[in-house]
């Protein structure tokens, strides 16, 4: 579907705040603070995940900027309550007719993973996704390698789908098996409740 067909609220990334976490429109200004939170090359260092370097941050940002203007993805940066920014994640795989969508490309600085900031992320994303657009599906994909993320992705509340062989390539060309999990409009009661829970026990944990 062409960027002009698509519900006004398809076609612009939108600012979703919570305590924890921000979610703005990715720019080309945000290419230092990107950077930076790429901790150098640690995160990309992993063969099954899309991060890219920090010398190659400028062009990752160009590309998703790219596909948002031909509408196919709405591009985020996450900011901390400090307002740092610690990490990247977008809609992509928009079918506004379904409608459905998938949140990924999804990366986080180091000394955020598993922290407040991915969870409540994640809530804002989907309350979006399910109460905003009206989302009868949202998907998530990973790598078949990526064991952290396919228990990331469980523990959110989404159930595996399948996998599909040889769906696409890693980042050095192999060939990726992709674990494909939704969560359906008739879960998301559930899974929201389950994720405000979740973020209510790494506030009470937290220094």
């Amino acid at each position: 579907m062409a960027i002009d067909d698509l519900p006004p609220a398809w076609r612009e990334v939108p600012t979703l705040a919570g305590r924890h976490a921000h979610l703005e429109p990715m720019a080309q200004a945000h290419v230092d603070g990107l950077r930076a939170a790429l901790a150098g090359d640690a995160l990309a260092a992993l063969w099954f995940t899309q991060v890219p370097t920090a010398a190659r941050v400028d062009a990752y940002v160009d590309a998703a900027l790219a596909a948002q203007a031909d509408g196919r993805v709405l591009p985020f940066v996450v900011r901390d309550a400090q307002g740092r920014v610690v990490g990247s994640t977008r809609f992509y795989g928009m079918e506004a007719d379904v409608p459905k969508l998938s949140i990924g490309y999804t990366w986080y600085a180091p000394d955020v993973q598993r922290t407040g900031v991915n969870t409540e992320a994640k809530l804002l994303l989907l309350t979006h996704a399910f109460e905003t657009l009206g989302c009868i599906s949202v998907v998530f994909e990973t790598s078949w390698f990526n064991h952290r993320s396919r228990a990331a992705i469980a523990r959110l509340g989404a159930k595996q789908d399948g996998v599909l062989r040889n769906h696409k390539r890693h980042s050095d060309g192999s060939p990726r098996d992709t674990v494909v999990f939704s969560i359906i409009d008739g879960e998301w009661p559930a899974v929201k409740r389950n994720l405000m829970a979740k973020l209510a026990r790494q506030e009470q944990d937290s220094p």
